[in-house]
């Protein structure tokens, strides 16, 4: 259930390449191996209306949003929040380059009695 959902400030278009860094947060994820393949998501959503700081129009955000489910230890969701987050931060080095740039990430857990799940993907990528 490793669900990674990035937003991003609309103003990033042509400065930023958003799908080399849902690419590269995919690896980031499935080189931790903590995830199955199979379960992986890594979704990117622009976000057209937003309020940045001093709200000047060059400020621009990536946030990631990290979902998973329990049965991590600590030490390995830390381990997962390093990988993505260094991931992300190589992808748009170019952006720290300026002081208009902010880029964060959260890690949640998801309670399992209250998420339900359909996959049809998992018994094919187990070879089921």
């Amino acid at each position: 259930m490793p669900h990674l959902t990035v937003e991003y400030s609309a103003n990033l278009d042509g400065r930023a390449d958003i799908g080399a860094l849902c690419d590269g947060l995919m690896k980031a994820v499935l080189s931790t191996g903590l995830f199955e393949v199979g379960a992986v998501r890594v979704r990117a959503v622009r976000c057209e209306d937003y309020a940045i700081a001093d709200q000047l129009p060059e400020n621009a955000f990536v946030d990631l949003n990290f979902r998973i489910g329990i049965g991590r230890s600590p030490e390995e969701k830390k381990r997962a929040g390093e990988a993505i987050f260094a991931a992300a931060s190589e992808t748009l080095a170019p952006l720290f380059e300026t002081p208009h740039f902010a880029l964060s990430l959260e890690i949640r857990e998801i309670d399992p009695d209250l998420s339900w799940k359909k996959n049809a993907i998992h018994p094919r990528l187990r070879g089921r």
